[in-house]
């Protein structure tokens, strides 16, 4: 394969922004790339009939206190960070038993919009600060060159035209996804820090 192109076998998806979720499951799995995901994100694709492994069952360990804790795991990290052209990181996945994921599909607790709702207490918003979200989104990002990060559905269609191709996707995509990931959890970081700062300290 060349050197600008990485192959796509197995993808993690975990949103909160459904749309188009299925259809784009569905394409996926037509491709044959293997589906993990998370809580309602896996009840949906599973309902739609499309297989798929819960993330619970590959971290060996389940989701806890209300979901805020899911995905912090090496399995999941290990899988995302670790460089396809470092023969350590890959000795040290097979050591672990741990699988590399190769697209990532994770849009954000919507804290945005909650925030901006009449009536929004603290407890709300605070309940909507993704934490796991952006740590996949940091580690599969900065991890470009082996793995791509899709952050709005509006980035679905352009990802499966490219998978077309033999289920691959090029360095420029790659990192152009990264780019755009990084500038969504730039954003969010910054909408979370604007309602916090302007709260009164009582």
């Amino acid at each position: 394969m060349p050197k600008n192109l990485r192959s796509v076998s197995r993808a993690l998806l975990s949103v909160s922004d459904k749309t188009g979720l299925i259809d784009f499951a569905k394409a996926l799995n037509a491709q044959g790339i293997e589906l993990l995901s998370t809580g309602g994100t896996a009840k949906a694709i599973a309902a739609a009939g499309i297989p798929v492994r819960h993330v619970s069952e590959v971290a060996g360990f389940p989701e806890m206190m209300d979901g805020r804790v899911k995905t912090l795991h090496p399995k999941v990290h290990g899988g995302l960070l670790a460089r396809r052209d470092v023969p350590e990181h890959m000795a040290a996945l097979a050591t672990h038993g741990i699988d590399t994921i190769d697209l990532l599909v994770v849009n954000l607790y919507p804290f945005e919009a909650t925030v901006a709702k009449p009536g929004c207490t603290l407890e709300d918003a605070i309940e909507n600060i993704d934490i796991g979200g952006p740590a996949m989104v940091r580690s599969a990002a900065k991890n470009w060159r082996g793995v791509g990060v899709v952050t709005d559905p509006a980035q679905y269609a352009s990802v499966l035209e490219e998978l077309k191709n033999a289920g691959v996707l090029s360095d420029a995509t790659r990192f152009a996804l990264s780019v755009a990931a990084f500038n969504r959890i730039s954003n969010y970081d910054a909408a979370i820090s604007d309602y916090l700062s302007a709260l009164q300290p009582d």
